[in-house]
């Protein structure tokens, strides 16, 4: 599971701690439109690997792009055709481009690229176009937009408001599949998917290391019968499939062990489509670590399906920063305490914690759900059952993180939104740090923390899953971060590190965050959920003594922690009743506090936290472009890679599409 960064911008630009100077005065912010701004990254210390460490992170960076269609296509079924049509408009116009309609067009384009689709990468609203109908299809006409699907289709699906309104609905008593866009289900309903998968798991019986069904497949329903298609070479998505594996190949001739069989179970997983390959690649992969070079390529997260079956595809490369792994090798070493000292109750804690490692690494290279937006943490393999007998590996991105920083900086956030000058300071003073650490415990220990109960399978939570999973992780960061521990460990200097990211983590769940979403909506994403399923439950919790206080100034609202000892202990309350939660497989008990504190918003409150933020003129969503890297040569020797910092994203995107597009425009 991963911890996405959708943190306030504003909360990024308290964090004025220096991490190391990562080089070159280029503008971090290289495009700003609607409600992002696009940021570069730099890969320091590149130049210092070797080069056939350089070449590995080449190769696995190409296959990463090879799969960029995939997630298109997994978001919503006309996506392809939908960015196709618009780059064709868009490279071929000869009119006015200071014109309206072209100009809203070109915003659009930008924010499909972005959300990898026509819905919100955050909210599941289908974006709203500002040009017309009449104008795109004379524009379609004009520039002979070549399709396979009939005009009429996409101009419904782009123009029609009510039409695949959401990619992902997860609305209290619906049918979660129909009115969700998502290309994962075709002619089911929730129902339907679930008996099949339900048939599925007790067919497999009590299967100590079962697979996680559905996870590489779309399921469909034709003439009344139900079967997957699964993405694999030589079934769903292959085209794109057979150009990730062909990167694969060619990292795998020149990977040393531990990685070269790590990769080739890979290429054996997208060749058989098999899951039981897929976590023969994961064990592999979380046993290595040693290796300098490492990735994330697959099938992997399943945010995007409403039921949690599905998963999207993704690729990270990376490789370590070595400099940065101490509190991680710190954390890691010291798992076996965490979980003995963890406030869950006793049966659910794990006897013996295995295969725990964790590291702060620098990205090389982004891919399909990581690619524009990324996360600042990863935690993997998802599946309870390798992660109770092998492990997890834990990552923490400091070049990411660094980038939002320097791109964040200024603004007034802090002074619109923090009230007390003893609060700001801490977050100036620590926001970093307390935002890494959090990150570290999170990944690193928080999702592998605990155990299920004997009978538990880890699919009975259903649509609450996600948010749930992200609760507890949160929490047992959060818990911890304020523990005495932290400071016996050398990773903070005090537990004033830890009142900084309470202060801020309320803040953010109970307010801040609702800038992000557009007024009358729900709150539907699961990180969103999950920070404000913990900041106004402990509100709740913690009402009877004040420990959490709303204070009007000025007529103006702030959320300040009154008493952070009492808070750290609701924390642990917190944590445990969601590890039972979890461990139990209690559906009822999870959908009760997801419906109560998650989903609904006091509309006056989010009325006036987007006054105040937009007024501030700080973009809520941070994406990013990549590196590029070019092959250095002597002849028909590659002597060297090299590295540069591309500073725009029209043209990455536009490039992107013209060499790495493999798949036809309906799958």
């Amino acid at each position: 599971m991963k911890k996405i960064v959708f943190v306030t911008m504003g909360i990024i630009a308290m964090a004025l701690t220096s991490c190391k100077e990562q080089g070159a005065e280029q503008p971090w912010i290289v495009d700003r439109f609607d409600d992002i701004k696009i940021i570069r990254y730099e890969v320091p210390e590149f130049e210092n690997q070797s080069l056939n460490d350089k070449l590995l992170i080449y190769y696995l960076g190409e296959s990463a792009k090879c799969g960029r269609d995939i997630l298109l296509d997994q978001n919503f079924k006309y996506n392809l055709k939908i960015r196709r049509a618009l780059e064709k408009i868009y490279t071929s116009y000869d009119g006015c481009k200071e014109c309206d309609e072209f100009k809203a067009m070109e915003k659009y384009l930008k924010k499909v690229w972005l959300a990898n689709g026509i819905h919100h990468h955050y909210s599941n609203d289908k974006f709203q176009p500002e040009f017309s109908r009449e104008w795109f299809s004379q524009q379609w006409d004009k520039y002979g937009v070549e399709s396979p699907v009939e005009k009429e289709v996409i101009l419904e699906a782009i123009f029609n408001k009510d039409l695949y309104a959401t990619r992902l609905n997860q609305a209290k008593g619906a049918d979660v599949i129909a009115p969700s866009a998502g290309n994962y289900y075709e002619g089911l309903t929730q129902a339907e998917v679930e008996k099949f998968y339900n048939d599925m798991i007790k067919k497999a019986g009590n299967d100590p290391c079962p697979i996680s069904y559905g996870l590489n497949s779309k399921l469909v329903k034709k003439n009344g019968k139900i079967y997957e298609q699964t993405y694999k070479i030589g079934g769903m998505y292959t085209e794109a499939l057979e150009q990730v594996v062909y990167w694969l190949e060619k990292a795998h001739e020149i990977a040393e062990e531990p990685l070269k069989t790590t990769i080739g179970l890979l290429i054996n997983y997208y060749k058989s489509g098999d899951l039981r390959d897929f976590d023969a690649f994961n064990v592999s992969w979380v046993k290595d670590t040693t290796s300098n070079v490492d990735f994330v390529n697959g099938f992997t997260e399943v945010y995007g399906d409403p039921l949690g079956y599905k998963a999207s595809w993704e690729s990270v490369v990376n490789f370590l920063d070595k400099e940065a792994c101490r509190r991680t090798q710190i954390i890691s070493e010291n798992a076996q305490w965490f979980e003995d000292h963890s406030p869950i109750n006793p049966a659910y804690r794990k006897e013996k914690v295995k295969g725990v490692s964790a590291k702060v690494i620098t990205v090389a290279m982004l891919g399909g759900d990581t690619y524009p937006t990324t996360p600042i943490g990863i935690n993997l393999p998802n599946a309870d059952w390798i992660r109770k007998e092998h492990g997890s590996k834990s990552v923490t991105i400091d070049n990411i993180t660094y980038a939002y920083k320097k791109a964040a900086q200024g603004g007034g956030f802090s002074e619109e939104f923090v009230l007390r000058e003893e609060d700001r300071a801490r977050m100036k003073e620590y926001g970093k740090l307390s935002d890494d650490l959090h990150t570290d415990l999170h990944e690193c220990l928080g999702h592998g923390s605990g155990q299920l109960a004997p009978g538990t399978t880890g699919t009975e939570l259903g649509v609450y899953s996600s948010a749930l999973e992200e609760t507890r992780a949160d929490l047992f960061a959060l818990y911890y971060l304020g523990d005495e521990k932290m400071v016996e460990l050398g990773l903070i200097p005090s537990l004033d590190v830890a009142k900084a990211q309470y202060a801020s983590y309320v803040m953010n769940g109970a307010m801040t965050q609702l800038s992000r979403i557009e007024l009358g909506k729900d709150v539907e994403q699961a990180h969103m959920r999950n920070r404000k399923l913990i900041s106004c439950w402990a509100y709740d919790l913690g009402k009877a003594e004040n420990v959490i206080e709303w204070v009007v100034k000025d007529r103006k609202r702030y959320i300040v922690v009154n008493d952070f000892d009492k808070l750290r202990t609701i924390f642990g309350e917190q944590l445990r009743e969601i590890q039972r939660i979890k461990s139990e497989g209690d559906f009822e008990a999870g959908k009760a506090l997801i419906e109560k504190y998650a989903v609904k918003i006091d509309q006056d409150l989010h009325k006036e936290v987007r006054e105040r933020y937009y007024a501030l003129n700080i973009e809520p969503y941070g994406g990013f472009v990549n590196p590029e890297y070019e092959l250095v040569k002597e002849g028909d020797k590659i002597v060297d890679v090299k590295v540069s910092y591309p500073a725009n994203y029209v043209e990455q995107h536009l490039h992107y599409s013209k060499e790495y597009s493999f798949l036809p425009s309906l799958n």
